[in-house]
């Protein structure tokens, strides 16, 4: 069944799709009154039967519902500003991966600079390519993509997770590696609710940045022997979470 997210509440007992999920209904799937689809609402997936098709589609909850396949921690994942397309990547297998929230900054090493003028229509296109991702991985939250903001600001939101860690390559180097699954091990144990992993741009994390980090309470995390891609490193680290915690 296709599915799609609606804000809206039920009214008079149904939900009503409008915009371009309206459009996906009816011209794309010509879907017709009486097929089910799946509405997801508050975080719940409904069954829902298609009562009526115009420019919106009224939907009508079947009382069924379907488990939802959120991974029991919110991991926030922080990349510094990468090159090319390589965020909309992130955003969209990240989604795929359970990622709960993607959080852009202003890296030492990034070369791109988050256009101010252009900004608005780039995160709304990432967030598009999020719920997109959202609705094809069957997830019952789509990933907020927030704005970018400046590593000053990112390092102050670091009280508000449970756990951080910070993904070093010069860690990864070392003859002795921090091992990122006795560290997840650790937060399991804690009943840790939240985690920021923050990856640095195509030239990692600065030395500065990393002292800074490590100082308001980030972990260094080793993503094993090998230099991961600034796209890869954080698909990584949500693999192991995922592993570790479902």
């Amino acid at each position: 069944m296709q599915r799609y997210f609606v804000d809206e509440a039920m009214r008079e007992g149904a939900f009503t799709v409008s915009g371009d999920n309206a459009k996906h209904i009816s011209k794309v799937m010509r879907m017709t009154a009486g097929e089910e689809i799946i509405i997801v609402n508050e975080g719940i997936a409904h069954v829902c039967t298609i009562a009526s098709i115009d420019t919106e589609v009224i939907a009508t909850p079947t009382g069924r519902t379907i488990p939802s396949p959120e991974m029991p921690v919110q991991v926030t994942i922080a990349c510094g500003l990468p090159k090319g397309d390589k965020l909309e990547l992130i955003a969209q297998k990240g989604t795929e991966l359970g990622m709960y929230t993607l959080l852009p900054f202003a890296a030492e090493r990034s070369i791109v600079k988050w256009d101010e003028k252009k900004g608005k229509k780039n995160r709304e296109r990432l967030q598009k390519i999020a719920q997109e991702a959202a609705e094809q991985s069957h997830r019952t939250h789509v990933p907020m993509v927030e704005a970018p903001i400046s590593f000053k600001q990112l390092v102050a939101r670091i009280s508000e997770f449970d756990a951080v860690f910070i993904a070093d390559e010069e860690d990864a180097k070392a003859e002795k590696r921090t091992r990122f699954a006795e560290k997840l091990k650790n937060v399991h144990d804690n009943k840790s609710k939240s985690i920021l992993c923050i990856f640095g741009p195509e030239g990692g994390i600065s030395r500065k940045e990393a002292e800074a980090l490590a100082a308001a309470g980030a972990q260094i995390m080793s993503l094993g022997p090998r230099i991961l891609r600034a796209e890869t490193a954080p698909l990584y680290a949500l693999s192991a979470i995922s592993y570790e915690f479902e």
